[in-house]
């Protein structure tokens, strides 16, 4: 089941790849957006392999160096930095570092410093050829707004989610949030250093952020992929079930964590050696439990 799962996946990924191939003369830049926790990582380092195997030259460049200096940041309503609205990123050099790669020119690309939270000049630079081809990952890859100068032809947008086909039983579906909701649980625990509590704490914020900056805009996507896996369930109930026993019972997050708790009793529990030699290591769900190659 896990092997013939992946393997749709990989399926998946090649004729994304594929379709992307077919149109190599107009197609310069992919764009990959969705909420937190569908697997965008994962996906477009797979994507980018696929391109590699057909002959192409992808080039990863991150929304995260075109971040505007730290005191230009807007801020939310609690005044912390916001970091996820259009606003936060220079999109007028972003644009035009497109616009001249695209034509041939050749650009030094800026690192973002967030010691310092001011962009740098290391000296890297790039110049696309026929091959070539840019791939983007972010949440605001679908708005428009962010290559606004860019042709539609010259872009193909791609909306990654983790929309569960999976149903307790024939009237109660399973939330697609919940599915996002556990990954992150287990992945901020893992790489970020945060509690089940504190990520659930936060969620509320996560998905309004997603409301005003990524819901909108699916619509514009040419492809969508779905970063679900049949089996994920069962693997993130062994991660996520731990965490979630830890939240004391006067914290606000804690009805929230029994009701989950409840929730992933109706999945089976797995050894240690499906996770460890059975699952492999290119999948989205290593992203979020450990393992994956491309950390």
């Amino acid at each position: 089941l896990i092997l013939v799962a992946e393997g749709l996946h990989e399926k998946k990924i090649a004729n994304i790849a594929d379709k992307i191939y077919e149109n190599k003369e107009k197609i310069k830049i992919v764009l990959i957006a969705g909420p937190s926790s569908s697997g965008k990582t994962t996906f477009s380092k797979r994507l980018a392999v696929q391109l590699r195997v057909l002959g192409l030259k992808p080039k990863a460049i991150s929304l995260d160096d075109y971040f505007v200096d730290r005191e230009f940041t807007p801020l939310d309503e609690k005044g912390n930095y916001d970091f996820e609205r259009l606003e936060s990123l220079d999109i007028d050099l972003f644009n035009k570092h497109l616009t001249a790669l695209l034509a041939g020119r050749e650009v030094e690309l800026p690192v973002f410093n967030f010691i310092t939270g001011k962009r740098e000049s290391l000296g890297i630079k790039y110049k696309m050829d026929n091959r070539s081809i840019l791939v983007i990952e972010g949440i605001h890859g679908l708005n428009e707004t962010l290559t606004s100068s860019i042709s539609k032809e010259n872009k193909y947008k791609i909306y990654v989610s983790a929309l569960t086909q999976l149903n307790i039983d024939d009237h109660n579906r399973i939330s697609t949030t919940d599915v996002r909701l556990l990954r992150r649980i287990v992945r901020d625990n893992r790489y970020r250093g945060k509690n089940a509590e504190a990520t659930l704490l936060s969620w509320e914020s996560v998905r309004n952020g997603e409301e005003k900056n990524i819901f909108p805009y699916q619509e514009e996507a040419d492809i969508m992929f779905n970063s679900t896996l049949v089996y994920e369930m069962c693997i993130l109930k062994k991660f996520a079930q731990p965490l979630l026993k830890e939240i004391p019972a006067d914290s606000p997050a804690y009805l929230e964590a029994n009701r989950l708790l409840s929730f992933l009793n109706y999945f089976i529990d797995v050894k240690d050696d499906v996770v460890n030699n059975v699952i492999p290591n290119n999948s989205i769900l290593k992203e979020f439990i450990g393992g994956s190659c491309f950390r």
